[in-house]
């Protein structure tokens, strides 16, 4: 949405606190024109418009939920999604085996004290698939 103002974007969110934070990200981001859908997927999905780019950031171990996306996809259009838990990953491996595209695995650390030094301490590494649907 920032780098072209004909952009939309929808979120879908099934958690009201997490939709109030959504909002005030979109204001401090400057895409105040963000549109937010509660409800859970892939419900709320039904009415949108076909959509370019899906991203899944939770919820894709639900019932329904990958292939509803995959279907409202318009051809040419990329789905992405993530995952930090094994059951999540072990649903991207699956989809990725279906569907194809890439997996990619991120790491991050962060420099935490260690005595009067410091050391590297591990966050949770965030799991990637990408599939491009065929035009």
């Amino acid at each position: 949405m920032l780098a072209d103002p004909a952009n939309r974007a929808v979120a879908v969110e099934s958690r009201t606190d997490r939709t109030d934070s959504i909002r005030a990200n979109a204001l401090s981001f400057g895409v105040p024109g963000l549109s937010v859908r509660e409800g859970a997927a892939p419900d709320a999905l039904a009415d949108l418009p076909r959509p370019d780019a899906i991203f899944i950031g939770g919820g894709l171990t639900g019932a329904g939920v990958v292939e509803a996306c995959w279907q409202a996809l318009r051809p040419g259009g990329r789905l992405v999604a993530t995952a930090v838990t094994l059951e999540t990953e072990a649903a991207l491996s699956q989809w990725h085996t279906t569907l194809g595209g890439s997996l990619t695995r991120l790491s991050v650390e962060r420099a935490v004290p260690l005595g009067n030094f410091r050391g590297w301490r591990p966050l949770m590494p965030v799991t990637l698939w990408r599939a491009d649907k065929p035009s």
